[in-house]
């Protein structure tokens, strides 16, 4: 019994082996770089459809493809720009506030008009920046004032908290101004403070 099998480079029969030169891969390549699909080149240049995504993967060919434009807003970009340009105001209206409030704790001046939810910031810096003294001094000042909210911010041997257990105790004693500030309704994401 004898088998007849094609010589080494024969094509297999029944099959003609398509060989394409450099020129052709050169314009297969610039074609589908250029954004032309595999299949399209494919058929354009007469080359193999798996041959072309194994150049491709071999060559490393790429397309340069734009970045996709940001979708426009529905409110349009002139009202979009008018919001995010309040909430900037506002940010920065509210830094600045607090800075002015850092700036005076620091300077020794007693912490008044701040929103609860900077107090264990405030107290802590003083602590850092004025000396144990001066954060004894604070935490008598307050306890003297009758201040409900001084065991969430010193423990029983007077010492500070540390600033993340502060903010908590903070937000679930005052934790229906919290959700309000923060836009939460009642009875939703009962987990959050």
């Amino acid at each position: 019994m004898s088998r007849d099998l094609p010589c080494f480079g024969e094509p297999p029969t029944g099959r003609a082996q398509k060989v394409r030169g450099d020129d052709v891969w050169r314009q297969v390549r610039r074609a589908w770089e250029g954004g032309e699909t595999a299949q399209s080149c494919a058929r354009r240049f007469d080359v193999g459809l798996d041959n072309l995504w194994r150049r491709r993967a071999k060559e490393n060919w790429s397309r340069d493809r734009p970045e996709d434009p940001a979708p426009e807003p529905t409110v349009g970009w002139d009202r979009h720009a008018e919001g995010l340009l309040e909430a900037f105001e506002a940010r920065l209206a509210e830094v600045r506030e607090l800075a002015g409030h850092l700036a005076d704790t620091l300077a020794g001046r007693e912490i008044e008009d701040v929103s609860v939810w900077h107090l264990g910031f405030l107290f802590h810096q003083r602590a850092e920046r004025l000396g144990p003294e001066t954060a004894a001094a604070d935490r008598e000042k307050v306890r003297a004032r009758g201040d409900d909210w001084a065991d969430d911010v010193w423990d029983a041997d007077g010492r500070l908290k540390p600033l993340a257990a502060i903010d908590r105790a903070l937000m679930r004693r005052w934790r229906e101004d919290w959700r309000a500030e923060q836009g939460l309704p009642e009875g939703v994401a009962a987990w959050a403070p």
